[in-house]
């Protein structure tokens, strides 16, 4: 795609580095499931959680959490992961209410939206990720027996290798309305490689299309790294967010796509906390204040 990768993104499966972070988000699904205020229900979160060794311990309910809502990697960054699973759930779901009929989700991780969401009969979601996670997920899936509410077409190919050959040949038509997902994925790619990504959904992509992804603005990353959230991820569970960011400076991808004249809106998390009456609000040395949801549209000429 663009330039050699951190040596952590390369680990097959979803037993470390970038891999496991997609089990820290299914744990974080798992407890916002099982809340009485739940904004998004995963009923296969939990699942993958117990299925990989490397997270037997990690709690999927905030009852198991000594200090509950307190803590803050179990209970704030949690809930983070759970308003944003909700808002980006219904920017989809409205997109396909309109004119998209296929939904790509690049870096597709644990997501199971194909499985858990009511989407219109005629959808395809097509889900990007490396054969590993895929592989792993689709284990899990089927000791389950669990059936997908729409069709569902994974593409077994590392975003750094040819996907766009691999989606299309999978059945991707860019001749018809598209809706893309970027969730928790672009500020682990070196800026070139997201510059490239962005340029490629713009290519892909025709009227009616729309993205949605996460962005981050720090001017410099480790200056939260003593952040109650960090710290508590390092500490708790081992992951190192701060290792595994790509360092260089980022582009201004919301800014690159109103250029090619898609619209574009550019929010924060705190915004959706404040429309939903749940989720995290700002505090002091905040590793979350960067953090920008940014969805765009691309309208007719």
């Amino acid at each position: 795609m663009a330039g050699p990768a951190p040596q952590d993104t390369d680990v097959e499966g979803v037993d470390a580095g970038v891999g496991l972070t997609a089990l820290l988000v299914a744990a974080a699904r798992a407890i916002e499931t099982h809340r009485h205020d739940s904004l998004a229900q995963d009923a296969y979160a939990e699942h993958f959680v117990r299925a990989a060794p490397a997270c037997a311990d990690w709690p999927v309910r905030i009852e198991q959490v000594p200090d509950g809502d307190g803590n803050p990697l179990w209970g704030r960054f949690a809930r983070y992961f759970g308003l944003r699973t909700r808002v980006l759930d219904d920017f989809l779901l409205r997109s396909v209410r309109t004119s998209a009929r296929q939904v790509v989700l690049l870096g597709a991780g644990l997501d199971t939206r194909a499985f858990r969401l009511d989407w219109p009969c005629d959808c395809v979601v097509f889900e990007i990720d490396r054969a590993g996670v895929l592989a792993f997920k689709h284990q899990v899936l089927t000791d389950l027996t669990a059936s997908p509410k729409v069709k569902r077409v994974p593409v077994p190919v590392d975003l750094r290798a040819d996907w766009v050959t691999a989606l299309t040949t999978a059945g991707f038509d860019p001749a018809a309305p598209s809706v893309w997902l970027a969730e928790g994925l672009l500020f682990y790619l070196p800026s070139p490689a997201e510059t490239y990504l962005i340029d490629t959904v713009d290519r892909l992509t025709t009227e009616g299309s729309a993205l949605a992804f996460e962005a981050k603005l720090e001017k410099d990353l480790q200056a939260y790294r003593d952040s109650p959230i960090y710290t508590a991820t390092r500490e708790q569970i081992g992951i190192d967010l701060l290792h595994l960011f790509d360092k260089g400076p980022r582009p201004d991808s919301a800014g690159d796509l109103t250029a090619k004249g898609w619209s574009t809106s550019m929010h924060t998390p705190f915004d959706f906390s404040r429309r939903h009456r749940r989720g995290p609000l700002p505090e002091p040395n905040d590793a979350l204040e960067g953090n920008r949801w940014v969805f765009a549209h691309k309208p007719s000429p």
